[in-house]
């Protein structure tokens, strides 16, 4: 019975949007017990979602299942003022898509006394934008921000099924392994008027959804140092993807997208019998995929006006093209446990990591406004007579923007100024059998 459970919400995981931006497009954590100590998790082995944090952890975590789902709700605003020599090309709007479901589980068997295997479902992260069209007027009748017809957004979103199997090398040392196995899909509205300086423009917006798989590795160590401190590292390739085909004239190297590597170190510490506090660190290199980190001011890209294709390979969808110009990023994860009772322990935790957006790169980045850098959360387990555990989390993501001016491509908007903001809530919740 539990494992139909497990299979049936895989299939809701694979089905359900993903709309996380929170450390750039990767969540703040995965499993509610790290969400609610901000994310660290590269030193605990408390629950199954060691194929997402360090699949090292599955050889200490115990025979369990673990099924969680979090209401997350991202709040985006794009706004342009300032043009006064064309003050219709001002305005400003929300996105209309405010809640997302994300369902994650994991599975874990002992196997024997140095062996286990396991599997841990997630999504990896995403971007989502709805904005409603009609602000502005570009000198064609209404028009939404970006000077496109109808509504403007995208809406990206990244499962990932990752097999674990761990090695305990002695009593207090492991290794794992995950094998990375991702299914994404991807589509865009509303960026028509970018037709001028793509390579592919009947393949740069409005195509609907197109969806890829891909694959990579994780894999991680974990070691109890002393009977109180435990320490874990993780490291994670590049998983690389099919192209989107019905995106090749947006995304760099004909609709390239693909997951970068990231890595994270962790330690945790059990200071007293009901105090514990981690710390990891993460890198993630987004300058692995060249259609997220490429400028999107590249200067090789020749207009062809106005509805393209665009020459060079500067242009949208070329081997160098045009990206949402961000940055690698470093993030920091501090959280805190106490167990206040044998059946209630409560969590608490901040997030800080960079953010990837520079003032150069606004417009681009107004369908996929990651700015925020800090995060807090709070969270509990109850564990039930029969042993079984209730988890819950929530994390507030602090309000944060970014502005600059209109990219060298949309002149249409050349005297004004653009900001990009958002701020973030979540709240989780997660049943575990232990068997």
């Amino acid at each position: 019975m539990k494992l139909t459970r497990v299979f049936a919400f895989m299939a809701l995981a694979g089905l359900a949007g993903s709309a996380f931006a929170t450390n750039g497009y990767f969540s703040h954590g995965y499993g509610m017990k790290a969400k609610g100590m901000g994310g660290a998790a590269t030193a605990s082995h408390d629950d199954a979602f060691f194929g997402a944090n360090n699949p090292a952890a599955a050889a200490f975590a115990g025979n369990r299942i673990d099924l969680g789902v979090d209401l997350f709700s991202p709040i985006r605003e794009f706004t342009r003022t300032g043009d006064a020599a064309a003050p219709v090309i001002n305005g400003s709007v929300e996105s209309d898509s405010n809640y997302f479901l994300v369902p994650e589980f994991g599975y874990n068997r002992i196997i024997n006394n140095n062996l286990a295997l396991g599997v841990t479902v997630y999504g990896n992260g995403g971007m989502n934008t709805d904005y409603a069209g009609g602000q502005v007027d570009c000198g064609g009748g209404p028009a939404n921000l970006l000077c496109g017809s109808g509504s403007l957004g995208v809406d990206l979103m990244q499962l990932i099924i990752a097999p674990t199997a761990a090695y305990k090398v002695n009593a207090s040392h492991s290794i794992g392994i995950s094998p990375l196995l991702g299914y994404q899909r991807f589509k865009a509205e509303g960026l028509q008027a970018f037709s001028a300086i793509s390579l592919d423009p009947a393949n740069l917006s409005n195509n609907g959804y197109d969806d890829s798989f891909g694959y990579g590795v994780r894999v991680g160590y974990m070691g109890k140092i002393t009977p109180t401190v435990t320490i874990g590292a993780a490291y994670a390739s590049k998983m690389r993807f099919e192209e989107f085909d019905k995106y090749k004239g947006l995304f760099a190297e004909q609709g390239d997208f693909d997951i970068p590597s990231n890595w994270n170190l962790g330690v945790a510490w059990q200071v007293t019998p009901a105090v514990k506090l981690a710390l990891d660190y993460q890198r993630i290199n987004y300058s692995d995929v060249a259609s997220v980190s490429n400028t999107s001011q590249p200067p090789a890209c020749m207009p062809t006006m106005p509805f393209g294709p665009g020459i060079g390979s500067d242009c949208l969808g070329g081997s160098t093209g045009i990206g949402f110009g961000w940055s690698d990023i470093d993030v920091w994860k501090l959280g805190v446990e106490y167990k206040y009772s044998q059946a209630l322990t409560l969590r608490a935790g901040l997030n800080h990591g960079d953010n990837p957006i520079g003032a150069t790169d606004v417009t681009f980045n107004s369908v996929a406004p990651g700015v925020i850098e800090n995060h807090v959360t709070l969270g509990f387990t109850y564990t039930l007579a029969s042993g079984n555990e209730l988890t819950m989390s929530y994390m507030h993501g602090f309000a944060n923007d970014v502005s600059g001016s209109p990219n060298m491509y949309f002149p249409a908007a050349a005297g004004a100024t653009e900001k990009i903001e958002m701020y973030q809530n979540a709240l989780g919740i997660q049943y575990s059998w232990k068997m």
